[in-house]
């Protein structure tokens, strides 16, 4: 693969003769080794001539981010063994949203309020953040991108709020993917918003999981009219469409995989709820007749108490995933992927 145009460009030379063509061939691959050695990641073109990042580290591990909708639809362990699903229908046509991997909604989570659902991040072409300010206490990584969203003329027609949008998308020493979020009111003025990421995780099958840590919690029935219950189970399962939305929810929720023998834990902060989902059988237009089987969402949002900034202020969240054996016990638990 050719090194990216962050590493800097490959040298050119004018050939004279066959000594000069192999002494300077030599000098250009292993510059070219040098910088990819260096690299922290590639610019690439993907599907439809889309740009996307691919990131790796030594390990063998990666993932990929589209900068249509700052978008990660890739996150692969050793084996290659991609652990998020991608609907077999998904349509990379802007401004169409991009059905699978981790959406990001901002400014307004499902139709909660008067904005297009999910608000339009995911619709945006963001850049990648050449320079940006540290973050503190954030989890060590092997490799990371970061990429920023700045709110547009056009943004400002739909939302009068200007703002600034910061992602880190890293992978970690124990093969964990954590998605940290930075939300900047640029503004004179204050907003408030609501927030998700919509990772959908790739698994067996639907029928053969389970989805732990929400006990007794109240949940709004988003099938219902958002009817509030109770959750009395000891664990969630699926035979039929699903779409709840968990108020108050701990920092943990692990999905138990029983025919992989695997076990997705996901870790949030500053993302109170938490929105469990799967369409079973219920037709969507770019998703797949039998893709329904093949994932699961489990999304760290914050939408019972929206987000208030006041102008300058940040604010920030951290989404964090990793896989480990079912079974293992807390100190015998090594996330791997």
């Amino acid at each position: 693969m050719g090194v990216s145009e962050q590493c800097g460009r490959r040298p050119r030379f004018t050939m004279g003769n066959k000594a000069n063509l192999i002494f300077l061939w030599a000098m250009l691959v292993s510059v070219a080794a040098m910088a990819t050695r260096h690299c922290p990641f590639q610019r690439t073109k993907g599907i439809n001539g889309l740009e996307k990042i691919i990131v790796r580290d030594p390990r063998g591990l990666s993932f990929e981010v589209y900068l249509y909708g700052g978008q990660v639809t890739s996150w692969k362990n050793e084996k290659g063994e991609d652990l998020l699903f991608m609907s077999t229908k998904a349509i990379f046509e802007p401004p169409t949203p991009i059905r699978g991997g981790i959406p990001v909604l901002f400014p307004q989570y499902a139709n909660t309020g008067p904005l297009p659902s999910h608000g339009f991040v995911r619709q945006r072409f963001w850049k990648i953040d050449a320079n940006p300010p540290p973050l503190s206490s954030h989890p060590s990584s092997t490799a990371h991108i970061d990429l920023i969203l700045k709110s547009s003329e056009a943004d400002l027609k739909i939302w009068p709020h200007k703002f600034v949008y910061r992602l880190r998308v890293a992978l970690g020493h124990g093969g964990d993917l954590t998605l940290t979020s930075r939300i900047r009111n640029s503004d004179v003025k204050l907003f408030n918003f609501t927030f998700g990421l919509h990772p959908y995780f790739s698994v067996s099958d639907i029928s053969q999981i389970q989805v732990e840590g929400l006990q007794n919690l109240d949940y709004l029935d988003q099938l219902k009219n958002r009817t509030r219950f109770t959750d009395h189970g000891k664990f969630i399962t699926f035979n039929s469409q699903l779409a709840r939305l968990y108020l108050r929810t701990p920092n943990k929720i692990r999905i138990v995989d029983h025919k992989k023998k695997k076990t997705i834990v996901v870790r949030k902060e500053g993302q109170a709820d938490a929105v469990v989902w799967n369409s079973w059988d219920k037709k969507v237009v770019d998703l797949g007749v039998e893709d329904y089987r093949r994932f699961v969402a489990v999304e760290p949002v914050e939408v019972e108490k929206p987000i208030i900034l006041k102008p300058g202020q940040e604010w920030k969240a951290i989404f964090q995933v990793s896989v480990v054996p079912s079974g293992c016990s807390r100190k015998s638990c090594i996330p791997h992927t």
